[in-house]
């Protein structure tokens, strides 16, 4: 297995509240899957934080594909998944499945974190 590309990126908690709470349920549509959505919100307290980890991995998922917010990769195209007991990953769907294809990319790593008002992620592609 190869290293096929790298994506960082960090969020403002309170920047991402900020903005989710003066756009309303249309950001959140937007932005998250409705497991996202279901996942974080059960976090009630600390929901804010688990919001900015998802959204710096696909920030952080759109640099390893080299696409930013371009080439019709949707933010909903990008998927955080949590199963319990098990660290994150990422389920790509339309373009971005397309294009991690095309790169050869198999598998994504990724490690989220989040303290001090910031949450950070780091996406590693991998090839076969």
């Amino acid at each position: 297995m190869a290293i096929v590309g790298l994506g960082i990126d960090h969020v403002e908690i309170e920047r991402l509240r900020a903005f989710m709470e003066r756009r309303g349920p249309r950001a959140l549509r937007r932005l998250f899957t409705a497991a996202e959505q279901t996942y974080c919100e059960r976090r009630q307290a600390t929901r804010h934080n688990h919001y900015a980890g998802r959204f710096a991995v696909k920030e952080a998922v759109m640099k390893l594909l080299g696409t930013g917010w371009a080439r019709g990769v949707r933010w909903v195209d990008i998927e955080v998944v949590r199963q319990p007991g098990n660290a994150p990953s990422v389920t790509l769907h339309g373009v971005a499945a397309d294009i991690a294809k095309k790169r050869g990319i198999q598998n994504i790593h990724v490690a989220i974190t989040h303290d001090a008002g910031i949450a950070a992620a780091v996406a590693v592609g991998e090839s076969a």
